[in-house]
């Protein structure tokens, strides 16, 4: 099931939210947004209601503030768990809190509580956050705005506390009652081309004789019921950079916020190689659980996931090199192989699999992708054929965390490819399983873009292995460097490389060049390119590469509060709060104590229906009872 994100309670009657407004700014890859969820407390009682709402993976959230009938209240980043503690004990004590979270069970779902909301008051939520943009295979920056968020399956022997739990009463899209506003400023010193959305836009407007910076707005009247996304195509895209921002004056030298952060774009031109000239064992895992026979999404509800996922598969098995091996699984609540160990790839085989995918159905029940996963791993290896595993899934699925441990684990030896199937797919669990792997991630959400995203993922799975990568930095005198991103290991064609460093030491006190060397070896031959940039440091209120630098960091060492080692969870708890970036550790608290009314009896809850992307009555049903099946694995 599908559903959209919005203030939720416990019980049937509506805390109104009344409208979304968000601001978006994107400067060359980088977006900022704020976005301000408005509501109000129409009834006779206080109200203790929450939201949860998703966001992209690699969202840095550095900020949450209220607006309570004209009062600002900012929150602060602290131990999660004592942030519940204070959380609590403010509504014991009559006062209204707010708290901002992480999921337990997934970097990409954020939940807010918002206690003792009083009769008549009227509440704005505003959250800031910012993130590097990914570049489509047609060159295309790409913003998504999510609303949709798909219900996780969870294993029958775990329990969370997750927000995604929520049993809360349907209505379909277009009885949504709540609208949104989106206004954005896009700027680039290349110029910009175009911009397309996938929702109504006002006329676009452009400024400047090359177009280096654009207006764009949703029309009136648009519903929250989808994904926004923008595609923004830069007259160049491919131009190394180099960014240097100055850090936060109160803050100590040689920390990470205090000193000036610098932020390194490469675009390395890594020749390509014949793909009849590559190997390797290509393992196709395909998620058939009960929700992949929901629609693609709101404005595509004529094909279902399971046959654009079915689609893209075919796709890819018709375009193997010849006498490489394959393999597919098709996995739910169990999880089965065409072939007892990978075969051969010719001719024959190639058909008989293309035959078997188009009888595939989303019949497996839940969404069990860590089993099948450890199969594959367990598997022999075959000598001169690197593996290389596919993974076509909706996301559907609360272990996240425990699917990102077991292929990091693995990562040494094989690449993962992931593909996330129709609007509400997991970007955590998506994007992190081919990161960690050293592989990388696409998004389906129509046909216009799935063949050439398709195809990229497999001619980057047969491009053969870049070694000895490294940045060296040339610098003035008395200014030094220290990498934050973890070591760069893998390098594909076409792909950008973003890399944050630490300046340390004493800039100089009139504009001085400093020089970034990206050198690596491919097929026994070495390259290097190199970008010049002023080492001054530019004022940024927001603090945007030092955010960014930070999630980064933080990225590489949460995996949430379960399967996050000891030994890191106390560096991403200081990082996090020193950085003022959310983590699994963490969670923002805000407390009004100029309300003070004692509490008589409990706080009343209230819910907000969540519209679905509807399958047939039949499939709906059939659906609830695959998604809470109990594990059979194989």
């Amino acid at each position: 099931m599908v559903r959209a994100c919005g203030l939720l309670t416990g019980q049937d009657k509506p805390v109104a939210l009344k409208s979304i407004s968000v601001m978006l700014s994107i400067n060359e890859f980088v977006a900022g947004v704020s976005a301000t969820l408005n509501y109000e407390n129409e009834e006779k009682v206080p109200l203790e209601a929450f939201f949860v709402f998703p966001m992209d993976e690699d969202s840095a959230v550095f900020t949450f503030e209220a607006l309570v009938d004209g009062k600002k209240i900012v929150a602060e980043l602290q131990d999660k768990i004592k942030a519940h503690s204070k959380y609590e004990d403010a509504l014991a004590q009559g006062y209204q809190a707010y708290l901002l979270e992480e999921d337990a069970c997934s970097r990409d779902v954020f939940r807010c509580n918002v206690g003792n909301l009083q009769p008549g008051s009227k509440v704005a939520l505003t959250l800031r956050y910012v993130q590097e943009l990914p570049l489509e295979a047609d060159g295309a920056l790409r913003y998504v705005l999510p609303a949709i968020l798909n219900p996780r399956y969870h294993l029958s022997d775990r329990t969370e506390d997750s927000c995604l739990d929520m049993k809360t009463p349907i209505v379909a899209l277009e009885d949504l009652p709540y609208t949104l506003s989106m206004d954005a400023t896009i700027t680039s010193q290349h110029g910009i081309e175009r911009v397309q959305s996938n929702c109504p836009l006002h006329p676009i407007l452009y400024h400047g004789n090359d177009k280096t910076s654009a207006q764009v707005s949703l029309a009136e009247g648009h519903k929250f019921d989808q994904d926004v996304e923008f595609l923004i195509y830069y007259s160049e895209v491919h131009s190394p950079s180099v960014a240097v921002e100055m850090g936060m004056p109160d803050m100590n030298p040689d920390s990470l916020m205090g000193d000036p952060c610098a932020m390194v774009s490469f675009y390395p031109d890594i020749p390509e190689i014949e793909a009849s000239t590559a190997c390797g064992e290509f393992v196709f895992l395909m998620d058939r659980s009960g929700s992949m026979q929901c629609p693609m999404g709101k404005q595509d509800r004529t094909q279902l996931r399971i046959d654009a996922a079915k689609e893209t598969l075919i796709l890819l098995l018709k375009s193997l090199p010849m006498g490489c091996y394959f393999n597919i699984y098709g996995f739910g609540s169990s999880y089965e192989a065409f072939f007892l160990e990978s075969v051969k790839y010719t001719q024959k085989t190639m058909e008989e699999a293309v035959e078997r995918v188009k009888l595939m159905s989303a019949d497996l029940g839940g969404t069990e992708i860590l089993t099948p996963l450890q199969d594959i791993y367990r598997g022999p290896s075959i000598p001169g054929h690197p593996l290389q595993v596919f993974v076509f899934t909706d996301g559907e699925v609360t272990d996240t965390f425990s699917v990102i441990k077991e292929v990091k684990f693995n990562s040494k030896k094989h690449r993962c490819f992931s593909f996330g199937i129709g609007e509400g797919a997991s970007t955590s669990l998506i994007k992190n399983i081919a990161r960690v792997s050293g592989g990388t991630s696409e998004f389906i959400t129509g046909k216009d873009r799935m063949q050439s995203k398709a195809l990229r993922s497999l001619k980057r799975s047969l491009q053969s292995v870049v070694e000895d990568i490294s940045l060296s930095w040339d610098l003035p005198p008395d200014l030094s460097v220290s990498m934050i991103s973890p070591e760069q290991t893998v390098i594909f064609s076409g792909q950008r490389l973003i890399a944050y460093a630490q300046l340390t030491g004493i800039l100089p006190d009139t504009e001085a060049v400093g020089e970034v060397c990206l050198k690596y070896k491919f097929q026994g031959k070495s390259f290097e390119e190199k970008v010049k940039f002023s080492v001054q440091p530019k004022l940024d209120a927001n603090l945007t590469i030092h955010r960014l630098a930070a999630k980064s960091l933080i990225q590489t060492k949460d995996l949430g509060f379960r399967e996050t080692p000891a030994r890191d969870k106390k560096e991403v708890m200081n990082l996090s709060i020193a950085s003022g970036v959310m983590s699994s550790f963490t969670a923002f608290i805000a407390i009004n104590k100029e309300l003070n009314q004692p509490l008589q009896g409990s706080l009343a809850y209230r819910e907000i229906p969540r519209p679905v992307l509807s399958c047939s009555t039949s499939l709906r049903s059939k659906q609830y009872s695959q998604d809470t099946s109990v594990h059979h694995g194989k």
